[in-house]
């Protein structure tokens, strides 16, 4: 049974991914086991009680186990409970790929969209910018997730996220024409691309000593500022500092993590367009997991609110 389909007080048996393991004590000083498991349609965490030693060597992060259970609600959250866990059989599904999340559309859609939107970036720095880094992390940039839990976190993600934000500065281009769509499509398709510096990848994802340090707006900007060496382009251009402020601010408030907040048109809508987007995937994908009259679990990153699914 996929994950999605699972109901509530209801058993459920299937092959899934563990995405996370993690040995955690009971009260009682009782090792258990809390696990995140994953399949194509999303994710479900779970708790395997009174977890022996044999049990956190077998039951590891990027496995496939096959598991029967109960599905359940507890404070809100989704969950499995009452578990038991087996690893497959040689004849029995056992390749972590097949259980990974993926984009809602084909990745070679994307790729060729994206590079359609390129010719439309009318100034030639911003297009020469974001030629050379796609070429330099084409491969990374169409697998990584765009995070590591919050939002369009599975594979492709990334790319993904990038893309609906371009279709979605497109629209808002043609209803405010003040706005400067090749400023709004260079600074979209730059804005998260160290991402791929930031994570370890589609993966079993985790930050990397730069992502934690650093950080992805920072490394961007630097991944800019090397690029900009390379094809010998003045950094002191107007063209290059907005470029560089639309991304640099694309957080919109210093706590954050922008060094600056937005101060040109183009660098507010990049920061609401991008809001928009996360916002409706955390939403969606919460959904997804639950039954119309049920509530999500609380999404930390969107005021640690609950959703509803009306019956409808």
């Amino acid at each position: 049974m996929k994950i999605n389909q699972m109901k509530k007080d209801e058993p459920f048996e299937g092959f899934y991914l563990i995405k996370s393991a993690e040995v955690r004590q009971t009260r009682a000083g009782k090792d258990y086991l809390a696990f995140t498991f994953q399949d194509d349609t999303g994710t479900i965490e779970g708790k395997l009680w009174d977890a022996q030693a044999y049990n956190v060597t077998e039951f590891t992060s990027g496995k496939v186990v096959f598991m029967r259970g109960m599905r359940e609600v507890y404070n809100g959250t989704p969950q499995v409970n009452q578990i038991s866990l087996r690893l497959p059989k040689l004849d029995e599904p056992n390749d972590p790929v097949d259980f990974q999340e993926k984009p809602p559309v084909d990745i070679s859609d994307t790729r060729d969209y994206l590079q359609q939107m390129i010719f439309r970036i009318e100034n030639a720095t911003w297009q020469r910018l974001v030629r050379a880094l796609y070429g330099k992390y084409e491969k990374e940039f169409y697998s990584y997730p765009a995070a590591k839990t919050n939002h369009h976190a599975f594979y492709a993600g990334l790319s993904y996220h990038t893309a609906t934000m371009v279709r979605l500065a497109d629209a808002i281009g043609d209803i405010y024409p003040q706005l400067n769509k090749s400023l709004l499509f260079a600074g979209i398709m730059l804005h998260d691309l160290a991402k791929v510096i930031e994570l370890s990848g589609p993966d079993d994802t985790s930050y990397t000593v730069r992502g934690n340090l650093i950080g992805h707006i920072s490394l961007i900007d630097e991944e800019i500022t090397k690029t900009l060496i390379d094809l010998g382009i003045d950094d002191s251009k107007e063209e290059v500092i907005v470029l560089r402020h639309v991304i640099l601010s694309h957080h919109g408030l210093l706590e954050y993590g922008s060094p600056v907040r937005p101060q040109i048109m183009e660098a507010e809508i990049l920061h609401m367009i991008d809001n928009i987007d996360a916002e409706m995937m955390m939403m969606i994908t919460a959904l997804d997991k639950i039954a119309p009259g049920e509530l999500t679990n609380r999404l930390f990153a969107m005021d640690n609110r609950s959703f509803y699914k009306p019956n409808l």
